[in-house]
């Protein structure tokens, strides 16, 4: 049983914030679901880097799905409320962060070890 890197228990941690989000910042609506569902997807993914160590496009999921919880307040319009601007930035610079490096991570173990990736087959 593979246990994963430290780095997809934190992209774990992170959407799992992102998901949770709404208790704190009490934020309904498109901008909130739209929150609840980059972080269900983060979960998601993280889920995936696990499971196949090797596979990239998972990483990519990550960062990218960072990328838009970071934009959100201003494609949503909701940076004027501080709270869930302020927990969109951080935790969505967070994924981008653990996005990447978990790319640089799954890319070595690519390396190392082919069977880890989604496509090899046998």
């Amino acid at each position: 049983m593979r246990r994963g890197r430290w780095d997809n228990w934190g992209t774990i941690a992170v959407g799992l914030a992102l998901v949770l989000s709404w208790l704190w910042h009490d934020m309904l609506g498109l901008g909130g679901g739209l929150i609840l569902l980059f972080g269900l997807g983060v979960v998601m993914a993280s889920v995936v880097s696990i499971t196949k160590p090797g596979a990239l496009t998972s990483e990519a999921a990550i960062a990218g799905l960072g990328v838009l919880a970071f934009l959100l307040p201003w494609i949503m319009g909701f940076t004027y409320v501080p709270v869930a601007a302020w927990s969109a930035w951080i935790l969505g610079a967070a994924a981008i962060a653990l996005g990447i490096f978990g790319f640089t991570q799954a890319r070595e173990n690519r390396r190392r070890d082919p069977e880890l990736a989604w496509g090899h087959t046998g």
